[in-house]
């Protein structure tokens, strides 16, 4: 599996038919170059934030803060989320002048193992760690630093992160622990006004996950496991997202709240199909 944010945004972002409410907002969206980070900037821009996107790749950012120049306005930093200086120079970016961020949202992520936990490699086991968890626990303490009031930080989770998909445990031990993060940071900085949720996103029709979605036995297995049994899109994340970040949700913190067409009421999927 490759990162979010690391994937074609599909169907241009889903702004939706009626705009506004982030008017004079600045946001960060990590993992912003493409897939649900891009889909989501897209909405933000669209809904009048200022979006700052990060992620590695220049080319991909770069063709990113194009597109959300067309629906709003927006520019972009290079960084990597598991170099604290980099997320620091991140966050200052989208800060501009006024050093003050409205809204984080912490897209970047993957998965750099899949299989038997007694199989594993340590070093991607840690890799994966570091992309997800420590990954977004940077994000949360550079960016809480300059935000105040009604300032607005989102985790992406997974559902693999909230319960058992058979051989995705390394990467969903990572993401259940970015919900415990948004829950201590949740606790902690509501004093300062600043809300901290997560979204838990099932299976999404995006590039990152095409091996899938094209079809075979994994799927089936999805979707048998999904009351509403079809793909999800990166405009129904980002439209979760945009609630969690805009002052609709202003007594909402603490909260992970899934975005699977109900996958969570059932059982998880089991990638040892992909090897079978």
């Amino acid at each position: 599996m490759g990162t979010e944010g690391e994937t074609t945004a599909g169907g241009g972002g889903g702004a939706g038919a009626q705009h506004g409410g982030l008017e004079g907002r600045r946001a960060l969206v990590t993992g912003g170059g493409s897939g649900i980070g891009l889909a989501t900037a897209l909405r933000l821009a669209a809904d009048g934030a200022r979006v700052t996107v990060c992620g590695r790749t220049e080319a991909k950012l770069a063709a990113a803060a194009e597109a959300i120049g067309k629906v709003g306005t927006g520019d972009y930093v290079v960084a990597d989320v598991t170099v604290a200086e980099q997320v620091a120079a991140a966050v200052a970016a989208a800060g501009g002048p006024e050093r003050r961020l409205d809204i984080l949202f912490a897209c970047a992520g993957g998965s750099l193992h899949m299989g038997p936990l007694t199989e594993a490699d340590a070093e991607a086991v840690r890799g994966t760690v570091e992309l997800n968890l420590i990954g977004s626990f940077l994000c949360v303490k550079h960016g809480a630093r300059v935000m105040g009031e009604g300032g607005s930080i989102v985790l992406m989770s997974s559902g693999a992160g909230h319960f058992p998909h058979r051989w995705l445990w390394a990467y969903g031990m990572a993401k259940a622990g970015i919900e415990s993060l948004c829950a201590y940071a949740a606790e902690e900085l509501g004093s300062a006004g600043i809300r901290v949720n997560a979204v838990q996103p099932g299976i999404v029709d995006d590039e990152l996950m095409a091996p899938i979605t094209t079809g075979g036995a994994l799927l089936d297995d999805y979707l048998a496991q999904m009351p509403i049994a079809r793909l999800g899109t990166v405009a129904d994340v980002a439209a979760a997202v945009r609630y969690l970040a805009g002052p609709e949700s202003a007594w909402v913190t603490g909260e992970c709240l899934a975005v699977d067409g109900g996958h969570h009421l059932r059982r998880g999927a089991d990638y040892s199909l992909l090897f079978r």
